[in-house]
């Protein structure tokens, strides 16, 4: 059986990363694995998704085929030939009153 091939959506603030490209496949049994080929081919996306102990930062959220991952198996959550799995990080801001 080969290894799946994912669509990963990288979202605007990261993809001088990948030059500039909005979307990029790359193979992976799980989000882990698709997500380390991913950093290998892009290493500048290492810091924004990974914290220095090489965990998903807080702040970045993982769908795939719109189901986030949190509520699945995290970032061991299988996937399959074709999926989608989208890179969203959180936005926070705004003023106070």
């Amino acid at each position: 059986m080969s290894t799946p091939t994912v669509t990963l959506h990288i979202p605007t603030p990261l993809r001088s990363a990948t030059d500039d490209q909005a979307t990029v496949n790359a193979t992976g049994d799980t989000v882990r694995t698709a997500l380390q080929n991913l950093v290998e081919r892009y290493p500048d996306l290492k810091s924004n998704l990974y914290n220095d102990d090489g965990a998903l930062r807080q702040f970045v959220n993982i769908y795939v085929d719109d189901e986030d991952i949190r509520y699945l198996d995290g970032p061991d959550t299988a996937l399959t030939d074709g999926a989608d799995v989208s890179i969203v990080p959180s936005i926070a801001g705004g003023r106070s009153r």
